[in-house]
């Protein structure tokens, strides 16, 4: 028997209703023994995620004023679902210590970790699983950065003690005892850890959508539904801008070869997108597997003759941004010249030093800068199959009246990137869509 890691977002445990849910998918797969929850989310558009309002309590409290009645509504959050799931379940004392800690300066990261504590602490009553403190199996380096192989190995045996538990997601704890928390959203990368710690044969991510779509809904009209996506795909279509996963919460299960179903809480029924370690499946008919992009990006532009046989000319390039801590996205090239994409938010302040450095540095015979890119990745693991796949990508936006300002393919030939202008953003995607999918 195979052990599935079930991870559930704010959405899917936002109040009691929706604890049952998640007790019922539980209870109807015994193969699924381990839970990461998140804190709760939003029960309604206007309300409010219990973690800002703990972000808000922190900053309250750094500020000196009082968090007596913002702190009261997350206390009655957490009320409201242990009286409606019946429970008798005490939460006094750990409401009072979190609140105490808070006003004593215990930090921000403590703080915010609080929901996903609580949260947990309550799911692992309702459904009579252990509770494993993620401060106890769950380590940062003094530097800040996760130490993985020491989690794994002491999260694997303490797993190893329990037929069933609830991890919460998002903290760990740093080498002086302090908590530290992931980035937004890291409660993906905790069960991520957790699949990889108990070799689970699948890691469930329950959400509150039935997978990935090909596209952003709020720019391409109803898109299709992803059944099958590689790591790789994921990679680069959440590095530019899908947002239905954590990107950082597919190292952990990727190193293992553990797949991750992407599954709907309000609709357990819909088997959602399998995020696999390869495939060699994919649709005929569409060849890519799905299409985003970002605006925002700024492209500082090298001409140079001869640039080609003068060494180290591209080092002393990229020595410039890192002197001046920049980093890059891409480097599209010709024999003359050099492109070097960054967004723009990493040039706020400098831009103007940086074009002098590079100037002194590399003493180019023309030097630009231009604002206002957007880039859209075009990926697919088929695409490497289908002969013509860039071509039709740029007739596609030819022929939506679109001027292309960069493209940028990688031998692997499993995305495409094209710049185009913040104002043609949208209607470029469109064009692409409609080219491979309609």
């Amino acid at each position: 028997m195979g052990i599935k890691v079930t991870k559930f977002g704010g959405s899917s445990l936002c109040d009691a209703k929706h604890f049952k849910q998640v007790a019922e998918i539980l209870r109807s797969d015994n193969e699924r023994r381990f839970v990461v929850p998140s804190a709760p989310g939003k029960r309604f558009r206007e309300d409010t995620k219990v973690t800002d309002m703990l972000y808000e309590c922190y900053s309250k409290a750094k500020a000196k004023e009082s968090i007596d009645e913002i702190y009261s509504q997350i206390v009655a959050r957490y009320t409201s679902i242990i009286d409606e799931l019946g429970l008798d379940f005490d939460m006094s004392g750990e409401f009072l210590y979190v609140k105490n800690a808070i006003l004593h300066s215990s930090g921000r990261d403590y703080a915010a970790s609080r929901g996903e504590y609580l949260n947990g602490l309550i799911l692992a009553k309702y459904l009579g699983y252990q509770f494993i403190d993620a401060e106890n199996v769950i380590f940062f380096k003094e530097n800040g950065t996760f130490d993985a192989e020491k989690t794994n190995e002491v999260l694997a045996k303490e797993l190893a003690k329990c037929d069933k538990a609830v991890i919460p997601g998002f903290y760990g704890v740093m080498p002086n005892g302090t908590i530290k928390t992931f980035s937004r959203g890291g409660s993906d990368i905790t069960g991520s850890i957790v699949a990889r710690a108990c070799n689970a044969s699948l890691y469930e991510n329950w959400t509150d959508v039935s997978g990935f779509m090909m596209a952003d809904p709020r720019i391409i009209k109803d898109p299709c539904h992803i059944d099958t996506i590689t790591y790789r795909e994921l990679r680069e279509l959440s590095y530019m801008g899908a947002t239905v996963l954590h990107e950082d919460a597919i190292f952990p299960v990727r190193y293992a070869k553990i797949p991750i179903n992407i599954r709907n809480t309000n609709a357990p029924e819909d088997k959602g997108t399998m995020i696999v370690h390869e495939s060699n499946d994919y649709d005929k008919d569409k060849i890519i597997t799905g299409i985003a992009g970002k605006k925002g990006f700024s492209v500082i532009t090298i001409e140079n003759d001869m640039m080609n046989s003068e060494v180290g000319f591209g080092r002393r390039v990229l020595d410039v941004l890192e002197s001046f801590e920049v980093s890059w996205e891409h480097l599209p090239s010709g024999i003359d010249t050099m492109s070097i994409v960054i967004s723009t938010s990493q040039l706020e302040g400098k831009c103007e030093k940086i074009i002098s450095a590079l100037e002194r540095s590399v003493n180019p015979d023309h030097l630009s800068v231009e604002h206002n890119l957007s880039l859209i990745a075009v990926v697919g693991r088929g695409m490497i199959q289908a002969k013509g796949t860039s071509a039709r990508v740029l007739t596609a936006i030819a022929e939506s009246d679109t001027n292309i300002r960069m493209i940028d393919q990688g031998s692997s030939e499993i995305n495409i990137i094209i710049g185009v202008d913040e104002k043609d953003f949208e209607k470029s995607l469109n064009a692409i869509y409609n080219e491979f999918v309609r």
